[in-house]
């Protein structure tokens, strides 16, 4: 919990009582690579802390699995557009790698909301941040390259190294053919 802890402290000033609150609504969960958190179908119920390992967001395409998203150590998410209207979920969430996580379910999560109130601005600085880094994704599929947007990648090594290169391709929007090129006539 130490971890979620330091991450909460970054994003907001809670005092020891509260935060002793917010810890007792949060359980551990432990993944195997490969465990589904969320299946597609499912209404998603939790939001997630990531201690250590991995998660990746994808959705079964046309021809294949595409992959979406990647989410490592010290990332706070949920399925949002499954959580809060409480439809089934369109997306897979899978362990890419032995993961730890912080759970908490979404009626605790409410029951913080309604009990902490500097718990609203920990949940409005997340979805602020989360909204910038879909806005930049957009904006890097609609004005960079194929290149440039994996140049991007490189300087974030843990994706690099802990997802194949098909599941790369698909966070990148391209295929794993042309994602061999790209990395072919950069070296």
């Amino acid at each position: 919990m130490e971890n979620f802890v330091t991450f909460i402290k970054k994003l907001i000033e809670i005092d020891e009582s509260e935060l002793n609150i917010v810890l007792s609504r949060c359980r551990k969960k432990e993944l195997s690579k490969g465990d589904l958190v969320l299946k597609k179908g499912q209404v998603a119920q939790q939001y997630f802390f990531i201690v250590s390992g991995g998660l990746r967001f994808f959705y079964d395409g046309i021809n294949d699995e595409s992959t979406t998203w990647v989410v490592f150590k010290n990332e706070f998410l949920t399925e949002i557009s499954s959580l809060n209207p409480q439809k089934p979920t369109r997306f897979n969430i899978m362990a890419i790698e032995d993961t730890e996580l912080i759970v908490i379910d979404k009626k605790d999560m409410d029951f913080l909301y309604g009990h902490i109130p500097v718990w609203h601005e920990f949940g409005r600085k997340i979805w602020e941040e989360t909204t910038v880094r879909m806005i930049d994704q957009i904006l890097n599929f609609q004005t960079l390259t194929a290149e440039e947007r994996y140049l991007q990648f490189v300087n974030t090594p843990e994706v690099l190294q802990k997802i194949p290169v098909k599941q790369l391709a698909g966070v990148l929007g391209i295929t794993p053919n042309a994602l061999s090129r790209i990395r072919k006539n950069i070296k």
